[in-house]
């Protein structure tokens, strides 16, 4: 149950990296590149968020 739960953040993380990156890259005229660079940070935000949760001791890695 515990692994479902790290792996909404970084669900969460892409979606919205992806839509920022589609918003930059539409600014930038280059979509591809910020939808990529957008899943990127979406990917290291999730990640953080799943690091920065308090782990327990009874929890196994």
């Amino acid at each position: 149950m515990k692994e479902k739960q790290n792996s909404n953040y970084i669900g969460i993380g892409i979606a919205l990296g992806a839509g920022i990156g589609a918003a930059i890259g539409t600014a930038i005229d280059n979509i591809g590149m910020g939808v990529g660079v957008g899943v990127a940070i979406g990917v290291a935000i999730g990640a953080g968020f799943q690091k920065k949760k308090k782990k327990d001791p009874s929890d196994k890695e």
